[in-house]
């Protein structure tokens, strides 16, 4: 009696399964960079909370394009209190009041049009240090996710701390730091709170406008940082 002819696998049987282990394994690999891409992002604006910034990209580019920056570090207990004061008067207000958007100003924004920014001290920091300059819906969008993570994990000392210290305030000048000596030849520490005011007074233009001279601007600055402190509004950062 014949044996029954055992049937084997034709190869266009076999083909649909070898497709779909080829797709299942390119979902898998995909989810794995997917979630990579979101956490290592996060760990590192988590790990600045302690550590202080090897250099962000906006001073690296700056520093390809120059040759050369100028970037000095100083802590903030090694500044007099009325330089955070008057930075936050210029640019954020109401940054103790906030969890990293300031939503009256944003309404405010939307309200007026494009010539008004809303932009708060915390979405400069993540701007500055962890992603690239210019406008863009993808940096924003990175902008929104990572600005509340930083709120979460850092205090209000720690990001002004970080702010001062990466603010452009001149062509390839960074920082209180530096700045102190490039326009009056002190050191952040000895910083008075005209000269603070006028350093602050450059932003958001730092590349066309001059801490050399004191301005209406600069002279409002200063009546704001005194503001802030009677009000309240440095408590934040200044405990």
């Amino acid at each position: 009696m014949a044996k029954a002819k055992r049937e084997t696998p034709s190869k266009s049987k076999a083909a649909p399964r070898e497709r779909r282990l080829t797709w299942h394994g390119l979902r898998r690999w995909s989810l794995r960079g997917l979630v990579v891409a979101v956490v290592l992002p996060v760990l590192y604006v988590m790990a600045l909370a302690f550590v202080n910034p090897p250099i962000t990209p906006y001073i690296w580019s700056e520093r390809a394009r120059l040759g050369e920056v100028r970037w000095d570090w100083v802590n903030l207990e090694d500044m007099p209190p009325h330089v955070a004061r008057s930075f936050v008067a210029a640019e954020d207000a109401n940054f103790c009041l906030h969890w990293g958007f300031d939503m009256g100003a944003i309404r405010l924004a939307l309200e007026e049009g494009a010539n008004r920014g809303a932009s708060t001290i915390s979405q400069q920091v993540v701007k500055n240090v962890f992603l690239w300059q210019g406008r863009s819906w993808p940096r924003k969008a990175l902008e929104a996710v990572l600005t509340p993570v930083m709120e979460a994990t850092w205090s209000k000392r720690r990001i002004i701390e970080v702010y001062l210290n990466v603010a452009e305030l001149d062509e390839g000048v960074f920082g209180v730091g530096t700045a102190g000596p490039w326009y009056f030849g002190v050191e952040a520490g000895a910083l008075s709170a005209a000269q603070a005011a006028r350093l602050a007074a450059v932003l958001p233009a730092p590349k066309v406008r001059s801490a050399k001279e004191a301005s209406a601007r600069s002279r409002s600055i200063a009546d704001g940082a005194a503001t802030i402190r009677a009000d309240g509004r440095a408590a934040c950062f200044e405990s």
